[in-house]
């Protein structure tokens, strides 16, 4: 094989920061999980002594994630302490997030399937992580955390969008929510909708490029709605397939009219 390829790769691997593997990051987040929502793993009872030591553990093996990552600003110690000090406020955000879908998808029968099987739970639970790392500067982790909720869920959340209480996602494959987007409470996003940008060029970094969504809206199926100029209102319907560029008022209700021909095929009976 070609001697200064090899080389090349050589020096790249010196280069290298030793951050740990993606999946050791998810881990653990994933422990997180279930330390905060039990239902998550096999029956094991902890006392309260026994949580307290469990989360000092997580504690410390988040410090030792970020001191890995050699280019996080600030002090890792005091990111660590912080992030696990807001613990309670993220997981009263992470049930409203349950009680909305169990109010909100006539199949859901229990908050302990939704937190077992649902994979739009499992993606918003990711992102909320990962949002307070983002928030916090942390580089590089918070977009390995959502990046292997995409790949496990098929939900494309980027750990800096801005997301409000009561979020309920519904199936959610093929769901894209881009870095700047603002999103209110009592939202409801089904699959294949994207929270994109007009966009794609370099320049626009840095810059309010994905739409703002209001209050108690629903947007449903291949929904696209795209721009940082883009406001969807407080109390809107955006209908399937919908492609918005442009903002839209208050109570509004947005749809796609298609048109749709059923042909009668009438059979020779022989």
């Amino acid at each position: 094989m070609n001697t200064n390829f090899l080389k090349h790769i050589a020096d790249r691997q010196k280069e290298l920061e030793a951050v740990p593997s993606n999946q050791i990051i998810a881990n653990w987040a994933l422990t997180l999980l279930h330390l905060i929502y039990p239902e998550r793993m096999p029956v094991q009872k902890l006392d309260v002594a026994e949580l307290q030591d469990a989360f000092a553990q997580q504690k410390v093996e988040l410090l030792t994630i970020l001191n890995a990552t050699k280019s996080c600003s600030g002090n890792n110690e005091e990111i660590a302490i912080r992030f696990f000090d807001h613990l309670p406020v993220l997981y009263a955000q992470l049930n409203t997030d349950i009680a909305a879908i169990l109010l909100g998808d006539p199949a859901a029968q229990s908050e302990f399937e939704i937190i077992r099987c649902y994979p739009g739970f499992l993606a918003i639970a990711l992102y909320r992580i990962a949002h307070q790392l983002y928030k916090a500067q942390v580089p590089l982790i918070p977009r390995i955390l959502t990046e292997y909720a995409h790949s496990v869920t098929g939900i494309d959340i980027h750990p800096g969008a801005v997301i409000g209480e009561y979020l309920y996602i519904d199936h959610g494959t093929g769901l894209v929510i881009g870095e700047t987007t603002i999103i209110g409470d009592h939202v409801k996003l089904y699959q294949g909708v994207t929270l994109g940008a007009l966009s794609v060029e370099k320049l626009m970094a840095n810059t309010k490029r994905h739409p703002t969504i209001g209050n108690h809206v629903i947007i449903y199926s291949g929904a696209t709605i795209l721009g940082g100029d883009t406001v969807i209102g407080n109390d809107c319907i955006i209908g399937g397939n919908v492609w918005l560029t442009k903002s839209v008022p208050a109570g509004s209700t947005v749809y796609h009219q298609s048109v749709i021909k059923i042909t009668e095929t009438k059979k020779t009976i022989h």
